[in-house]
């Protein structure tokens, strides 16, 4: 148990540090949000609520695909069959996943303040919606890292990526919009805990047939 705990700690290191030097997913996706967002801006003004919530989803989205997919692309098959030989494939997904909720929150937060910049803040309850932020970032980065860690498999294969994606995402992105909807207004939405309860067990979900399947992908 120690030795995968100190296994799965040095992975996340690793891709931490490599991150601080090489700032390649880092600043390509920040110029993506703040292009992005500024466009919107350019071409909208500031947007009604729903639509405002709308927008911020997509631009989460965009901002998973782009941040996630490069975690694995950077692992070539020498350095997989480096760690192959030193690690167990359930301490370095567990790292991935580890890693990759931390670089999707962060860019979460940067996306939210960049949309309250150009786009200003409709919200009537900021906590909440932070909250559910760093929710769905964690949420979009554990799908996107166990489709990420498939499409590796296939010689990084981004068209499987989005093929695999488009039928698991839609329902966690609309989930997530109707849950937001709350911080937008001062009436209680009846449902919000079963949502919550969804999301939850999504994750949960995700997590465990991660854990299970990977080590088949990793002997291949």
């Amino acid at each position: 148990m120690k030795s995968t705990i100190h296994q799965i700690y040095t992975l996340v290191r690793k891709d931490l540090v490599l991150e601080l030097r090489q700032q390649y997913a880092f600043y390509g996706v920040l110029l993506y949000i703040i292009s992005t967002v500024f466009v919107i801006n350019l071409m909208m003004g500031k947007p009604d609520d729903k639509l405002w919530n709308a927008l911020f989803w997509v631009i989460q989205l965009f901002v998973a695909v782009n941040a996630i997919a490069k975690s694995f692309m950077q692992e070539n098959r020498g350095r997989l069959l480096y760690f192959y030989s030193l690690t167990s494939p359930r301490a370095f997904i567990a790292a991935k996943l580890i890693y990759n909720v931390i670089l999707m929150m962060l860019m979460s937060l940067i996306a939210l303040v960049c949309s309250f910049m150009f786009l200003g803040n409709p919200l009537n309850n900021t906590g909440y919606f932070v909250g559910i932020v760093l929710l769905g970032g964690t949420s979009l980065s554990l799908l996107f890292t166990v489709l990420a860690a498939i499409a590796a498999q296939a010689n990084h294969n981004a068209a499987l990526m989005a093929v695999m994606g488009f039928p698991l995402m839609m329902p966690m992105l609309m989930l997530l919009a109707n849950v937001s909807l709350s911080a937008f207004v001062t009436v209680y939405q009846p449902g919000l805990p079963k949502m919550f309860f969804l999301l939850g067990g999504m994750d949960l979900l995700t997590i465990a047939l991660t854990m299970v399947l990977f080590p088949f992908l990793w002997k291949d």
